[in-house]
């Protein structure tokens, strides 16, 4: 096993991607989604952590959070995330469920990759950078032809703050040249 090193800053703003197993395509499923958000809703009452950014794709999870000044602890957030959806994605369908290897021989199910990918965000330019990425993926992976008509993105919520235009990031505009954010 491998000692991976995650990067801990105590009220750090990180960026983040989680994939579901094999980029099965979960969340294009409503109640998926509805597990979703209610499991982040769960563990953001004991890890209050603001959720900056937020993109929802069919087989993976783009998001930026800022954690409280007395927070690192990610890893455990994202740990009971995924265990809350699991536990009732699991009751509510059979659906990407059944364990596989050594996913059997320790008891878990086929619904997430393992790990996630994180990244420490240095300041506003990695933090803008890093959310035009979020928000251009729908793009990038063809679900839309511009950011605006992707429903699952904190995109409308920053166009009603006046950060992007409501025409940003047609499919004539290049974004997301970040390399290696774990796509």
């Amino acid at each position: 096993m491998s000692n991976y090193r995650r990067v801990r800053s105590s009220g750090g703003t990180y960026f983040f991607t989680v994939v579901t197993f094999l980029r099965r395509p979960l969340f294009a499923d409503e109640f998926a989604r509805l597990c979703l958000r209610e499991a982040i809703s769960e563990v953001r009452i004991g890890s209050p952590f603001t959720i900056d950014g937020f993109c929802l794709l069919p087989d993976h999870i783009h998001t930026i959070w800022t954690l409280p000044e007395s927070d690192t602890n990610y890893s455990q957030c994202w740990a009971a995330i995924k265990g809350h959806f699991s536990r009732k994605y699991r009751r509510s369908t059979e659906k990407y469920t059944r364990a596989v290897g050594s996913r059997s021989e320790r008891g878990e199910v086929t619904i997430w990759q393992r790990r996630f990918w994180e990244h420490l965000i240095r300041d506003e330019d990695d933090f803008k950078q890093h959310l035009d990425y979020i928000h251009y993926n729908p793009v990038k992976h063809g679900h839309v032809k511009s950011v605006m008509g992707w429903p699952w993105s904190s995109f409308h919520r920053y166009v009603r703050h006046g950060v992007y235009a409501l025409d940003w990031g047609g499919s004539n505009q290049a974004k997301g040249g970040l390399g290696a954010t774990g796509e």
